[in-house]
């Protein structure tokens, strides 16, 4: 594993505006030990944990990139044989886009490592030290719950190495990185306020900060992937009906992934960010140490953007699109859904133009990812311009209320509580004015309604780096049935071999640490 001393900088914007990492002070890249000397190091060391975030191999690109790739939602489109290795289940772990998923996810450990072991030493506000703390805790577990869901079993530190030999620790099971994740999101719900409105201190105000609710979906989303029905329904709960009840639905689905609603209602933890006219910079945060000129961009929306618009490096299954068609809207329309999440030609819904109204490009057959991309909120751009770059600061959402709802509704299914589920699932489906289900498809069975809930789950979260989490999870790889279904929907899943719907573990880091084991994928 690659470790080093790395780069304490980052600073939140004024809280009046949403995209609220500065990464642009290039000062703040001090020696260990001697920095930390008070409140002032404190928020600049939380803030750096943050940035991971934003490189290319964590939300900037190649996370949900090797994430959706793997779902039965989305295949390889891509010159780029990598990209199309990890789609087809067929990559190797010399792979540089999988290194760098695995960097980006330890680099944010040691960071908040170090935050963790020098803050509680620093003389400052406990309030505003439990929050610092509290971040580290949550940006922890997050990348511990990046690791166990797409590498299946890695390393846990929990410290700042001090010898050569803390930098090569050794592969534990995947129980207990689980119980890693569980303990951090589980203490950083504990110190974390519900929000930054009223809070005393540098960041007040701020929004994209690490939250209580944040803590407590990620907590509940650890119980229910690990199954553990009675507590994740005990956090669900909590953001549903109990003290941290503050989350709504928005009211149009599109707000979900438009830059100009972001940190919204529906919103637990989003990545944040940035337009070039908002934070400066002109060298792309692909990775590295951040300096001064980096700029805050994702580049999604151009890795998903369609033939002329962008790499087109990925494009949704018909299977996908089909599903969307299964059931028509209260007054006969088309999933409202649909056409957020795939560029497609619809004339029944007055969908024959794209992209600043430009006449629909391609066969009339063709379909295309728009979540996340620029045309998904109407925009045009040139592609001569910025030397035919989508340049999206559009923020990446990684929990949703919806997805509060639905998870909610799955464990009391797994619970008994069946009749329970359909009331949380409707919640769901009002917004896009699906009847009843508990007149479509009353008093479902068990099985059945794990079929549903599959479904659901399937239109709502389609390109979002959700899918193959939830196949994996549900056993489907391992279960005939489920895996014909899978072959069907997806073709990518005829060169799936028992293992490999993980990530393998990068060969440098095998070559480099001798504690680190492969896992199944390797």
């Amino acid at each position: 594993m690659t470790t080093s001393v790395l780069a304490m900088l980052t600073l939140f914007l004024n809280s009046g505006c949403d995209h609220e990492l500065d990464l642009l002070d290039p000062n703040n890249q001090p020696a260990n030990e001697d920095y930390w000397t008070g409140a002032e190091q404190a928020h600049k060391g939380v803030n750096a944990i943050y940035n991971s975030l934003i490189t290319d191999g964590y939300y900037m690109r190649m996370t949900p990139a090797l994430t959706d790739g793997r779902g039965d939602d989305f295949n390889g489109d891509s010159p780029w044989l990598d990209l199309v290795q990890v789609a087809n289940f067929t990559i190797l772990p010399t792979a540089g886009p999988v290194e760098w998923m695995w960097t980006s996810y330890y680099q944010q450990v040691f960071r908040a490592n170090q935050v963790l072991k020098f803050v509680p030493e620093i003389e400052m506000d406990q309030e505003e030290q439990d929050r610092c703390l509290g971040q580290a805790y949550f940006l922890r577990g997050l990348a511990y719950f990046h690791l166990v869901t797409n590498f299946e079993k890695v390393p846990v530190f929990t410290t700042v190495p001090q010898t050569p030999e803390d930098y090569y620790p050794p592969t534990v099971s995947t129980e207990e990185v689980w119980e890693q994740v569980i303990s951090d999101f589980s203490a950083a719900q504990e110190l974390l306020p519900v929000d930054y409105a009223s809070v005393s201190g540098p960041d007040q105000g701020q929004k994209g900060r690490a939250t209580k609710g944040a803590a407590t979906g990620f907590l509940g989303k650890a119980y229910l992937y690990t199954r553990q029905w009675e507590p994740a329904i005990q956090e669900f709960e909590k953001l549903i009906s109990g003290e941290q009840a503050v989350y709504s639905l928005m009211p149009d689905y599109t707000d979900n992934f438009s830059p100009f609603s972001e940190n919204n209602a529906e919103s637990l933890f989003e990545v944040q960010f940035a337009s070039q006219e908002q934070v400066g910079g002109t060298e792309w945060n692909y990775g590295g140490e951040p300096g001064s000129n980096w700029t805050q961009y994702s580049s999604v929306g151009h890795t998903y953007a369609m033939d002329g618009f962008g790499y087109s490096d990925f494009l949704p299954t018909r299977w996908i699109y089909d599903e969307f068609k299964q059931e028509l809207t209260a007054d006969g329309r088309l999933d409202p859904r649909l056409l957020v999440t795939i560029a497609s030609y619809e004339p029944s819904e007055n969908s024959t133009t794209v992209y600043s109204g430009q006449p629909w490009p391609h066969a009339e057959d063709r379909i295309y990812p728009r979540k996340y991309t620029h045309d998904q909120n109407g925009w045009g751009f040139s592609t001569e311009s910025n030397g035919g770059v989508e340049q999206s600061e559009i923020n990446y959402r990684l929990l949703r209320y919806a997805d509060i709802l639905l998870m909610y509704a799955e464990a009391l299914n797994e619970s008994g509580e069946t009749a329970r589920a359909y009331t949380y699932i409707q919640m769901v489906r009002d917004r896009a004015d699906l009847p009843d289900l508990a007149v479509a498809r009353p008093d479902m069975t068990t099985e059945e309604m794990r079929d549903q809930i599959a479904h659901e789950r399937a239109l709502e979260f389609a390109i979002e780096s959700i899918r193959i989490h939830d196949i994996i999870r549900w056993g489907w790889l391992y279960d005939a049935g489920k895996l014909a279904e899978l072959k069907q929907h997806d073709p990518d899943f005829n060169t799936w071999t028992a293992g490999k719907e993980f990530l393998p573990i990068p060969q440098r880091e095998l070559d480099v640490n001798p504690n680190l084991q492969p896992n199944s994928a390797n």
